[in-house]
């Protein structure tokens, strides 16, 4: 079967599945265990012969079942009928019991395909295939497309760990990462970056055998929470020819930002989730759930807040090593906000290098009311002096129009960035923004002696004119218009949010 054949034969099984009420998140879920347990197989036989271990299944309580029925692909593809449904939700229950990748996988893992019919029609589809035989490339797209697919479906959220690969890509390429270099993203949903950086890595060097080896077991490492959204992580990244089946898990599913590990990193490669506080949920006195504001009191923070965004910069710059280097979306809040936020622009300001900022446009995310920038820093040791002389601006939001559907941002739309950003040496830059010959420049640099001087060390600086408050007779198609509106109507609803919540505590 053809490449092609292929994708769209697994595509469309979700779409028959959805009919039945099985979303894509969940036919991914299916697909990931399934896929796993496949490949299993075909590594244990001939040529691969690597003997991994499977587990014989347990009950309920976790006891050996006599019978012996091992909990791998022969079994399960061996079942039909209700016999089929029973072995696969206690395969299910046992797997998530082991240790390693294997146990991070099965995590918290559920039937979602009820009806056993449909489930083997799933499993014959997935048994057709020798998919170790495929090319990384393939299997990659295949489950790429499928996350892109589950993050297009606004209902189910999953939109908030799919970062654009498109924006990754150029973060990739102005960061450069380079071999036997450690990468970490402690907020990785779905492993976007791990896989944009390996892409370039491979594509940019001719590896030798101690390189090949690092890239594939040691360079990547970070952190998710979120127990389905990890396993997919883990997935991509193994379909990607990054880890081993029976390696250790390089995905943490511990909360980044609790404590300093103690580890530190060549790059750091992020986009922390949206929404700007962190709390928890707990139980009152009264029997009432209530969400408390989250504060991470951390000694090597510089400010302690419950705004999430401010603490996984904050985090960020203590993975770094001295001479490490960081690409990181965040909020537009995280430029202005007084207090905490003040405190900690300063500190970067200071103590780093913060020597480039991209100003997004609206309508590239799939989380709507997001405005948002990525922060370029270099890290650096103890100085007396302010490490950032001059921050470059980027500005890429005024007068740009982009929607998800129907102009969705290409690598292309930022290769202007990418040239002016000049990965090969970025010491030798040169403004397009000039006063008088060309005030609609979109690259711009200022001092930091300016940028200090401003009130509350504000960084969302910006200078060009929004034409459409001018020009009424070339305003944006409708449908590009409506985007925008509903892009400031949700961010403007989330600032009330804030307010609301801050009003009810006090």
């Amino acid at each position: 079967m053809t490449q092609t054949a292929i994708i769209s034969k697994v595509w469309n099984f979700a779409n028959v599945l959805r009919d039945d009420g099985v979303g894509y998140g969940d036919y991914l879920e299916q697909i990931t265990y399934l896929l796993f347990l496949k490949m299993a197989d075909e590594l244990n036989k001939p040529p691969y012969s690597k003997n991994l271990h499977f587990p014989n299944l347990k009950d309920v309580e976790g006891n050996e079942i006599e019978a012996g029925e091992i909990c791998n692909w022969e079994t399960l593809s061996g079942k039909r009928g209700a016999e089929l449904e029973a072995f696969y939700n206690q395969l299910l229950r046992t797997l998530a019991t082991e240790s390693g990748m294997l146990g991070q996988i099965f995590t918290k893992s559920q039937n979602k395909i009820q009806d056993p019919a449909k489930l083997l029609k799933v499993i014959d589809m997935i048994n057709r295939e020798q998919w170790s035989l495929m090319g990384a490339d393939l299997k990659g797209k295949i489950y790429e497309g499928l996350l892109e697919k589950n993050a297009e479906d606004t209902k189910s959220g999953a939109g908030q760990y799919f970062t654009p690969r498109t924006l990754i890509k150029a973060m990739v390429e102005c960061v450069r990462p380079q071999p036997l270099k450690t990468i970490t993203d402690p907020a990785c949903g779905t492993g976007g970056f791990f896989l944009a950086a390996y892409d370039y890595i491979v594509a940019n060097n001719k590896l030798d055998q101690e390189e090949k080896a690092f890239l594939k077991n040691k360079t990547f490492h970070g952190n998710e929470i979120v127990a389905n959204t990890r396993r997919m992580c883990l997935m991509n990244m193994f379909l990607h020819n990054i880890g081993e089946i029976d390696g250790t898990s390089f995905i943490s599913s511990a909360d980044a930002l609790i404590s300093d590990d103690g580890s530190r990193y060549d790059y750091v490669l992020a986009n922390p989730p949206f929404g700007k506080k962190s709390s928890m949920t707990i139980t009152n006195e009264e029997g009432e759930q209530e969400k408390q504001d989250l504060s991470y009191n951390r000694q090597d923070f510089w400010a302690t807040t419950s705004n999430k965004q401010l603490n996984f910069l904050q985090h960020i710059k203590t993975q770094l090593n001295i001479d490490g280097e960081a690409a990181v979306v965040l909020p537009d809040n995280v430029l202005f906000e007084g207090g905490a936020g003040e405190t900690v622009r300063k500190e970067l300001l200071r103590t780093a290098d913060l020597h480039t900022i991209l100003r997004l446009p609206t309508g590239v995310f799939y989380a709507h009311g997001v405005k948002a920038n990525v922060l370029f820093f270099d890290n650096k040791p103890a100085s007396k002096e302010a490490w950032t002389k001059e921050v470059w601006i980027y500005d890429y939001r005024t007068n740009v129009h982009h929607t998800l559907k129907k102009k969705p941002m290409q690598l292309e739309d930022l290769r202007d960035f990418i040239t002016l950003y000049n990965p090969e040496n970025r010491h030798r830059r040169k403004e397009t923004f000039h006063e008088e010959n060309n005030p609609e420049g979109r690259w711009r640099k200022y001092t930091y002696e300016e940028i200090i001087a401003r009130d509350k060390t504000n960084l969302d600086i910006f200078w060009l004119k929004d034409k459409s408050l001018a020009d009424l007779d070339n305003l944006p198609d409708p449908d590009v218009l409506a985007n925008e509106i509903i892009e400031n109507i949700e961010s403007g609803l989330e600032s009330f949010r804030e307010i609301a919540d801050i009003l009810n505590e006090e």
